[in-house]
């Protein structure tokens, strides 16, 4: 099922930091809590990792990743290639929905089609793909336009949906948040995952109760969990010493120290796969939220140097992280296959004159004012990294206009919609883990390559960066088998959008979580939360 350069991909990179698993014991509720909601129980709603991780305890993929982040079954017990061209998927039999109907082929494909449908956010992981058809009860056959030997990674994190329970709802086609819709299954979920949604109330908490039917053998303890997201981080804090959760999914840098000295709390922490970055709209003729009229300063590469070699970003992590973050200049972490160590090295900081003189020979000697989109609830300390951002930018006389807001608004606003079209915003922050293929062709395909509608590339290209040269290259590397020809087109394509000033990679975040001792758990670099490792003692 693996070709050449994936076997060369060392997963033990991504190994889990871990707290000793225990043996199921007394089940037991647990509780925990997050900065900010799951936005939807739709599977297909949104790329982001937390959305992604909290439905798939509800909603079982065809593959799944261990506690090693390896690839296992799960609903399908077989897969492979027939050809270069076509996949085959051997579904697991007997197994059982929430509401006690049976899973068939019928049900993959068409969640399969969801997932590649009307209102989806998981477009871009089915580029490649020609047709989908079942070719048995407990068979799908996948057709590919082309070879495409990272497929099954791609689709281990979209979760199987009930055929039947979606017609029935009125929810055949996802939601598209990007315009603030929702549907029956934005609220609701029918899975075969190991833990049932009894109760959601959206910003305020939801709640699961285990699949006493589940096909597989639990490895937790687990009969309720509620999930309460709490913005402000010092009840956060609060909540886990005083015992009312069990655990906090992120914790602030600043709080970090004062919860390792706790008797009964344990600290994880490692760095994560997610590289946290800023962007440019580079595509439409004019900013919407500038003052220059008649054109954009982010099409002229003078002017995104300027702005990029202007941010110091150690100096991020030492007062905003905490030293909680891996600078980098890469749009991809260390550890993902494709990382290009020798090209990540950040240019030289420029003296405010210097970069005021890159901007006035780019034709703006008295600088501009811009607006910047940044959430407040959906990565570390991601308001006030903006802050910073502004304070440096104002030395050179580039004014920013910062809208910072949760994310269920920020991502409708700046996210490209469902045909592509651009959102809404002159400079933004983003952070990508290519968590589906722990590859760095996800990174060119979703982040980099010029939007396009008709083959759903650059679907998370919020500013529409376009280099014709560097998409040829992507398009290679997703085929290429030869690990020594792929990484020479690798290195070519990173040193395109490095010298490009593409994007302002910042830093890798760091993953933090902290729980009461008398909670087992495993802590994977991807920073996905499976409930199916949580034992309560």
């Amino acid at each position: 099922m693996h070709f050449t350069f994936r076997q060369s991909f060392a997963l033990a990179a991504f190994a889990c930091a871990s707290l000793a698993l225990a043996g199921p014991v007394d089940a037991k509720t647990f509780k925990w809590a997050n900065s900010g909601d799951v936005s939807s129980m739709d599977p297909y709603a949104r790329q982001e990792t937390f959305l992604l991780t909290f439905n798939s305890n509800i909603y079982d993929p065809l593959i799944r990743r261990d506690k090693n982040l390896k690839l296992e079954p799960a609903l399908a017990v077989k897969w492979g290639q027939t050809n270069p061209t076509t996949w085959f998927f051997d579904i697991r039999p007997n197994v059982k929905f929430h509401d006690g109907s049976t899973l068939t082929a019928d049900d993959i494909v068409f969640s399969l089609n969801r997932a590649n449908g009307p209102g989806s956010n998981m477009q871009s992981n089915f580029v490649s793909v020609k047709e989908i058809k079942k070719t048995g009860d407990l068979r799908v056959e996948v057709t590919t336009k082309y070879p495409d030997p990272l497929l099954a990674d791609k689709w281990a994190a979209l979760g199987m949906m009930s055929k039947t329970w979606a017609e029935k709802n009125n929810a055949v086609n996802s939601a598209e948040m990007t315009k603030n819709e929702e549907n029956f299954a934005t609220r609701n979920a029918m899975g075969t995952g190991p833990f049932m949604l009894k109760e959601r109330r959206a910003g305020e908490r939801t709640v699961l109760v285990v699949n006493p039917n589940w096909w597989d053998k639990p490895m937790h303890n687990l009969t309720e969990v509620i999930f309460t997201p709490v913005a402000n981080a010092a009840t956060r804090v609060a909540a886990l010493k005083s015992g009312d959760i069990d655990m906090m999914y992120e914790v602030p840098p600043a709080d970090t120290e004062s919860l390792k000295k706790e008797a009964n709390i344990n600290v994880l922490e490692g760095p994560e796969t997610r590289v946290v970055y800023l962007g440019f709209d580079q595509e439409r003729p004019e900013l919407p939220e500038s003052n220059i009229k008649g054109k954009n300063p982010f099409k002229d590469k003078r002017v995104r140097e300027a702005i990029h070699r202007s941010i110091d970003v150690e100096a991020i992590k030492r007062t905003v992280m905490r030293g909680q973050s891996f600078p980098t200049n890469l749009m991809v972490a260390p550890g993902i296959n494709g990382y290009m160590k020798d090209l990540d090295k950040r240019p030289a900081l420029l003296k405010p004159d210097e970069a005021k003189k890159l901007l006035a020979d780019a034709g703006y000697p008295n600088g501009f004012e811009i607006g910047m989109d940044c959430p407040n609830d959906r990565y570390v300390n991601d308001e006030k990294i903006c802050q910073a951002v502004v304070a440096m930018l104002a030395r050179i006389g580039v004014k920013v206009n910062l809208r910072a807001q949760t994310r269920n608004l920020y991502f409708a606003k700046i996210l490209r919609k469902g045909d592509l079209s651009p959102g809404d915003t002159d400079f933004y922050m983003l952070g990508w883990s290519p968590a589906q293929t722990y590859d760095v062709h996800n990174v060119f395909e979703a982040l980099i390559q010029t939007p396009n509608k008709e083959t759903k590339k650059g679907q998370f290209n919020a500013g529409g960066y376009s280099n014709p040269k560097l998409d040829a290259l992507a398009d290679k590397m997703e085929q290429e088998t030869d690990k020594a020809k792929r990484d020479a087109m690798i290195a070519e394509a990173t040193k395109l959008y490095v010298d490009d000033f593409a994007y302002i990679p910042l830093h890798q975040q760091a993953v933090v979580w902290a729980a009461r001792k008398n909670i087992d758990l495993i802590q994977p670099a991807d920073n996905s939360f499976p409930l199916r490792f949580v034992t309560v003692k």
